[in-house]
Protein backbone atom coordinates (compact mmCIF):
# COMPACT_ATOMS: atom_id res chain seq x y z
CA UNK A 1 0.00 0.00 0.00
CA UNK A 2 1.52 3.65 -1.20
CA UNK A 3 0.76 6.65 0.53
CA UNK A 4 -0.25 9.80 -1.44
CA UNK A 5 2.36 12.72 0.18
CA UNK A 6 0.36 15.69 0.37
CA UNK A 7 2.09 18.75 0.88
CA UNK A 8 0.72 22.31 2.58
CA UNK A 9 1.69 25.32 0.33
CA UNK A 10 -0.94 27.52 1.37
CA UNK A 11 -0.20 28.42 4.86
CA UNK A 12 3.45 29.01 3.35
CA UNK A 13 2.83 31.10 0.83
CA UNK A 14 1.34 34.38 3.33
CA UNK A 15 4.60 33.94 4.86
CA UNK A 16 7.06 33.96 1.94
CA UNK A 17 4.96 37.21 0.57
CA UNK A 18 5.20 38.32 4.36
CA UNK A 19 8.81 38.22 4.12
CA UNK A 20 9.17 39.85 1.29
CA UNK A 21 6.76 42.54 1.99
CA UNK A 22 9.30 43.07 5.36
CA UNK A 23 12.76 43.28 3.38
CA UNK A 24 11.32 45.47 0.54
CA UNK A 25 9.76 47.90 3.59
CA UNK A 26 13.23 47.41 5.13
CA UNK A 27 14.72 50.34 3.16
CA UNK A 28 11.77 52.65 3.46
CA UNK A 29 12.06 52.51 6.88
CA UNK A 30 15.80 53.44 7.50
CA UNK A 31 15.61 55.95 5.04
CA UNK A 32 12.92 57.65 6.90
CA UNK A 33 14.69 57.28 10.22
CA UNK A 34 17.24 59.64 8.50
CA UNK A 35 19.39 56.46 8.31
CA UNK A 36 22.69 57.36 5.78
CA UNK A 37 25.83 55.47 5.19
CA UNK A 38 28.99 58.05 6.17
CA UNK A 39 30.07 59.79 3.23
CA UNK A 40 33.08 61.42 2.95
CA UNK A 41 33.39 64.84 4.38
CA UNK A 42 32.82 68.07 3.00
CA UNK A 43 35.48 70.83 3.31
CA UNK A 44 34.68 74.63 2.99
CA UNK A 45 38.08 74.91 1.24
CA UNK A 46 39.95 73.53 -1.67
CA UNK A 47 43.45 73.20 -0.15
CA UNK A 48 45.57 72.58 3.24
CA UNK A 49 48.77 72.45 3.69
CA UNK A 50 49.81 70.20 6.91
CA UNK A 51 52.41 71.46 8.94
CA UNK A 52 54.21 67.93 10.36
CA UNK A 53 57.19 66.36 10.45
CA UNK A 54 57.31 64.09 7.52
CA UNK A 55 58.33 61.41 9.89
CA UNK A 56 55.28 61.90 11.80
CA UNK A 57 52.72 58.55 11.28
CA UNK A 58 49.82 60.26 12.48
CA UNK A 59 50.32 63.71 9.95
CA UNK A 60 51.28 61.17 7.12
CA UNK A 61 47.68 59.21 7.60
CA UNK A 62 45.73 62.62 7.82
CA UNK A 63 47.38 63.39 4.79
CA UNK A 64 46.10 60.01 2.97
CA UNK A 65 42.66 60.49 4.62
CA UNK A 66 42.50 64.59 3.60
CA UNK A 67 43.85 63.77 -0.26
CA UNK A 68 42.04 60.65 -0.40
CA UNK A 69 38.08 62.25 -0.51
CA UNK A 70 39.49 63.68 -3.49
CA UNK A 71 37.75 66.90 -3.06
CA UNK A 72 40.78 68.80 -0.68
CA UNK A 73 44.37 69.23 -2.67
CA UNK A 74 47.03 68.59 0.50
CA UNK A 75 50.18 70.74 -0.60
CA UNK A 76 53.49 68.86 -0.67
CA UNK A 77 55.93 69.23 2.00
CA UNK A 78 58.14 71.74 -0.47
CA UNK A 79 55.27 73.92 -0.73
CA UNK A 80 54.95 77.16 0.63
CA UNK A 81 52.19 77.29 3.27
CA UNK A 82 51.17 80.48 2.38
CA UNK A 83 49.83 78.78 -1.36
CA UNK A 84 47.19 76.69 0.57
CA UNK A 85 43.75 78.36 1.43
CA UNK A 86 43.78 77.12 4.98
CA UNK A 87 47.15 75.75 7.08
CA UNK A 88 46.45 73.10 9.75
CA UNK A 89 49.34 73.81 12.61
CA UNK A 90 50.25 70.67 14.66
CA UNK A 91 51.94 72.36 17.96
CA UNK A 92 52.47 68.92 19.65
CA UNK A 93 51.96 65.30 19.36
CA UNK A 94 52.71 63.04 22.52
CA UNK A 95 51.86 59.54 23.44
CA UNK A 96 52.01 58.62 27.13
CA UNK A 97 52.15 55.07 28.97
CA UNK A 98 51.21 56.20 32.81
CA UNK A 99 51.15 53.15 35.62
CA UNK A 100 47.48 53.30 36.72
CA UNK A 101 47.43 50.34 38.93
CA UNK A 102 50.20 47.90 41.29
CA UNK A 103 49.74 44.82 43.20
CA UNK A 104 50.42 44.11 46.91
CA UNK A 105 53.87 43.60 45.47
CA UNK A 106 54.40 46.44 43.79
CA UNK A 107 54.31 45.48 40.44
CA UNK A 108 52.62 47.32 37.67
CA UNK A 109 49.17 45.54 36.67
CA UNK A 110 47.90 48.12 34.33
CA UNK A 111 48.62 50.84 31.86
CA UNK A 112 46.71 53.69 30.54
CA UNK A 113 48.33 54.11 27.04
CA UNK A 114 47.61 58.27 25.79
CA UNK A 115 47.65 59.57 22.80
CA UNK A 116 47.32 63.53 22.45
CA UNK A 117 46.93 65.93 19.57
CA UNK A 118 47.37 69.82 19.62
CA UNK A 119 46.85 71.69 16.81
CA UNK A 120 44.81 74.91 15.12
CA UNK A 121 43.57 76.02 11.79
CA UNK A 122 44.12 79.27 10.58
CA UNK A 123 44.68 81.11 7.07
CA UNK A 124 47.69 82.80 5.24
CA UNK A 125 46.46 85.93 6.12
CA UNK A 126 46.38 84.55 10.00
CA UNK A 127 42.48 84.61 10.52
CA UNK A 128 42.12 81.61 13.38
CA UNK A 129 39.64 79.31 12.12
CA UNK A 130 39.80 76.50 14.80
CA UNK A 131 41.61 78.41 17.49
CA UNK A 132 44.34 75.77 19.61
CA UNK A 133 42.47 72.63 20.13
CA UNK A 134 44.01 69.67 22.14
CA UNK A 135 42.49 66.07 20.90
CA UNK A 136 43.11 62.77 23.60
CA UNK A 137 42.23 59.17 23.50
CA UNK A 138 43.35 57.39 26.38
CA UNK A 139 43.05 53.22 26.89
CA UNK A 140 43.47 50.67 29.66
CA UNK A 141 45.66 48.14 29.21
CA UNK A 142 46.37 45.26 31.64
CA UNK A 143 49.75 43.74 32.01
CA UNK A 144 50.86 40.96 32.37
CA UNK A 145 54.80 39.57 32.92
CA UNK A 146 54.39 36.32 31.38
CA UNK A 147 53.03 37.56 28.64
CA UNK A 148 55.30 40.61 27.93
CA UNK A 149 55.37 40.01 23.80
CA UNK A 150 51.79 39.64 23.51
CA UNK A 151 51.14 43.08 25.89
CA UNK A 152 53.38 44.86 23.50
CA UNK A 153 51.93 43.78 20.35
CA UNK A 154 48.05 45.41 21.96
CA UNK A 155 50.11 47.86 22.83
CA UNK A 156 50.89 48.70 19.28
CA UNK A 157 47.47 47.98 17.94
CA UNK A 158 45.76 50.23 20.40
CA UNK A 159 48.35 52.75 19.92
CA UNK A 160 47.44 52.59 16.23
CA UNK A 161 43.97 52.55 16.65
CA UNK A 162 44.30 55.75 18.65
CA UNK A 163 45.75 57.29 15.76
CA UNK A 164 42.99 56.25 13.37
CA UNK A 165 40.66 57.68 16.04
CA UNK A 166 42.16 60.97 16.26
CA UNK A 167 42.34 61.67 12.68
CA UNK A 168 38.68 61.03 12.37
CA UNK A 169 38.22 63.38 14.71
CA UNK A 170 40.29 65.77 13.16
CA UNK A 171 38.92 65.35 9.85
CA UNK A 172 35.34 66.31 11.46
CA UNK A 173 36.63 69.24 13.07
CA UNK A 174 37.89 70.32 9.86
CA UNK A 175 34.56 69.62 8.05
CA UNK A 176 32.48 71.84 10.66
CA UNK A 177 34.36 74.38 9.84
CA UNK A 178 32.00 77.30 8.29
CA UNK A 179 32.80 79.36 4.66
CA UNK A 180 36.50 80.94 5.31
Amino acid sequence: MTRAKTTRRAPDAPRGSRRALLLLALPVVLAGCGFALRQAPDFAFDSIHVGTPASSALGNQLKRSLAAGGKVQVLPAGQPPERAQVILDVLGEERQKVVVGLNASGQVREFQLRNRLHFRLRTPGGKELIPSTELLQTRDVSFNESAVLAKEAEEGLLYRDMQTDLVQQLLRRLAAVPAL
